[in-house]
């Protein structure tokens, strides 16, 4: 689980530097990264399918296998998320006029940083069930869950903004454009609500201190 949010991270963490060449309208460089999020974006859905072969189906475990497999459903949404961009952005050539490029990179930035923030806190799966759901670190992850949350609104409040903008310009699928970049920091706002479910809900313990789900 860990690995594939790290490989879904690292394919969003490559729109910076693809929209960083789109402004300069350096088309090759462009195809370049966007051919690299394909990639990673492949290796995160080889990843994906080995986890899901490999989750036991009826076993003890630490959450319901149904909740895992939901947070991998999420976590996968991110690569998704950006390749799609980086597709629809090379496949159209799309022209972000000048005035927009500072509100749109700021915007970008923003958004992966809700996928790093969610990597962040995914490290911290481990400690969460080695110390059996112990208040130290659901706290720990309880904050960077909060911090997370700031993010998200953080993105909201930039996309009306750059809605407001891009109405004042003719930009070729613009609106699928911002539509695309919001539902990338809504993914990482969905593995939170999903990791307030499986990981800090404080799920029924048997005696033995594990869930039992035959999922």
């Amino acid at each position: 689980m860990q690995q594939h949010i790290a490989k879904a991270h690292e394919c969003a963490s490559n729109l910076v530097p693809f929209f960083q060449a789109v402004i300069a309208e350096d088309w090759s460089r462009v195809e370049l990264v966007q051919q690299e999020m394909s990639r990673l974006e492949k290796e995160a859905d080889k990843l994906k399918r080995n986890v899901r072969i490999h989750l036991p189906k009826s076993l003890f475990l630490p959450v319901p296998r149904s909740d895992l497999l939901e947070l991998l459903s999420v976590q996968d949404k991110v690569a998704n998320r950006a390749k799609d961009i980086a597709g629809l952005m090379l496949g159209r050539q799309m022209v972000i006029p000048q005035p927009l490029q500072p509100m749109i990179l700021a915007f970008v930035q923003r958004s992966v940083d809700a996928s790093d923030q969610a990597l962040t806190a995914m490290n911290e799966l481990d400690e969460i069930l080695e110390t059996g759901f112990g208040n130290r670190e659901v706290n720990r992850v309880t904050a960077m869950i909060e911090v997370l949350e700031d993010i998200e609104h953080d993105t909201d409040r930039m996309q009306i903004e750059v809605r407001r903008t891009m109405s004042c310009f003719s930009i070729p699928s613009s609106n699928g454009l911002v539509m695309s970049l919001t539902a990338l920091s809504v993914s990482a706002t969905d593995w939170n609500n999903c990791s307030r479910a499986s990981y800090l809900a404080r799920p029924t313990w048997n005696k033995r201190n594990f869930y039992v789900s035959f999922n």
